[in-house]
C-alpha cells in the first residue's frame, strides 16, 4: 500500500514532534517536506538527518520544492495569522490542509467526537490543545443529558508554551470557546488558560465544568459511564490521556444564582465536574508537555483517517 505524501509547515516542537511521530508511528503517511523561516532550527536540523526534504523559506519553498506535487496532505503548526497566508497559498493548488492553529478557517475537529465527519473537507481545523484534551468530555456529558453551560480550564507547564502558543492567546480562548458549542453540544461555553511556570514544570491538566439538568438519579452513573468511555477513545491515540479522579455530580443550592439560562431553557440542576491530566508521548517533547503532545497525536489522527478512507475508495 502506498502511503499518503505530508508536509509540516512550522519546523518548532510541535512540527518537529509531528513529523518524528508520521516518521516512527504511522502506517499510512510519509514524510514529503519540513517547512520552516530559521534555517538553523533543530526541527529543520533534524528533518534534513532523517532523509526528508526542508526549505527554510516558507510556504513559498514548499511550491518550489522538486516533489511539491507529490504531497498531497499540509500539517500548518504555525501561527493562526500565518496559517491565514498558508491556506489562501496552497489549498488552490489542491492541498488539503490539517490546521493546528487556533485560525479556525475550516470545521473544527476533535478525533474522539466528530473524527469521521469533515474527512472530505480541504481544511480542517483542531481547535487548541485545552480543546481537545476537554471538549470530548464535554461531548460525554451532553450525549446522556443537555449541557446548559461548560467552562474548561486548561493549565499547562510555562515551558511548553512557546511563542506560537503565546501569540495566540486571545484565539486560543476564542477559537476553544466556539469549539465547546460547536462539537461538544453545550448552549453556552468558556474557555481559560494558564501558564503555570512551577519548576518543575508540571503536566497539563484540565478542568471541565458542565451545569445539567440531572434532577433524575439515574442519569448520574450514565454520566460517569459516557466519561469513561470516552476517556478510553481519547487515549486510544493519545495514551497519557487519563482522569486525574472520579466525575463528581454536584447538586446546585436552590438559593445559588445560576446566569446561563439561554431562551428561557430549565434551571441545572447540577454541576458535574471532571479532571484530567495528559502525559505527554516523550517522542520529542518531554513528558509534561501533554499540550503540544495531544495536538500533534490528534493531528496525526485524522491525516491517518483521511489516508485511510482515500486507500478505501481505491
Amino acid at each position: 500500500m502506498s502511503k499518503v505524501k505530508v508536509a509540516i509547515i512550522g519546523s518548532g516542537n510541535i512540527g518537529t514532534d509531528l513529523m518524528i511521530k508520521v516518521l516512527n508511528h504511522s502506517d499510512h503517511l510519509e514524510m514529503g517536506a519540513m517547512v520552516g523561516i530559521d534555517p538553523a532550527s533543530d526541527g529543520l536540523a533534524r528533518a534534513a538527518s532523517m532523509g526528508v526534504p526542508i526549505t527554510a523559506e516558507g510556504v513559498e519553498g514548499l511550491v518550489g520544492l522538486p516533489n511539491f506535487d507529490e504531497i498531497e496532505i499540509v500539517f500548518d503548526a504555525t501561527s493562526a495569522k500565518a496559517h491565514v497566508v498558508n491556506d489562501a497559498r496552497l489549498r488552490p493548488l489542491g492541498k488539503r490542509m490539517i490546521d493546528l492553529t487556533p485560525a479556525a478557517i475550516g470545521p473544527f475537529v476533535v478525533p474522539a467526537v466528530n473524527g469521521d465527519e469533515h474527512l472530505d473537507a480541504t481544511n480542517v481545523n483542531m481547535v487548541t490543545c485545552g480543546g481537545q484534551a476537554t471538549i470530548p468530555m464535554v461531548a460525554a456529558v451532553s450525549r446522556v443529558v443537555p449541557v446548559a453551560y461548560a467552562e474548561i480550564v486548561a493549565s499547562i507547564a510555562s515551558k511548553s508554551a512557546g511563542p506560537g502558543t503565546r501569540a495566540n492567546i486571545d484565539e486560543f480562548t476564542e477559537t476553544t470557546s466556539g469549539a465547546i458549542v460547536t462539537v461538544g453540544g453545550a448552549k453556552r461555553g468558556k474557555a481559560i488558560i494558564i501558564l503555570n511556570p512551577a519548576e518543575p514544570p508540571l503536566m497539563m491538566r484540565d478542568t471541565v465544568f458542565c451545569l445539567v439538568d440531572a434532577s433524575d438519579p439515574a442519569t448520574h452513573d450514565q454520566i460517569r459511564e459516557s466519561v469513561a468511555k470516552m476517556v478510553g477513545d481519547v487515549a486510544a491515540y493519545v495514551p497519557g490521556y487519563r482522569l486525574k479522579q472520579q466525575v463528581q455530580i454536584s447538586e446546585i443550592p436552590a438559593d445559588q444564582p445560576v446566569e446561563t439560562l439561554i431562551d428561557g431553557g430549565n434551571r441545572p440542576t447540577h454541576q458535574v465536574s471532571i479532571f484530567l491530566e495528559v502525559e505527554g508521548a516523550g517522542h520529542y517533547l518531554p513528558a509534561y508537555a501533554g499540550n503540544l503532545d495531544i495536538m500533534t497525536s490528534a493531528g496525526l489522527q485524522i491525516a491517518e483517517r483521511i489516508a485511510q478512507k482515500k486507500e478505501a475508495t481505491r
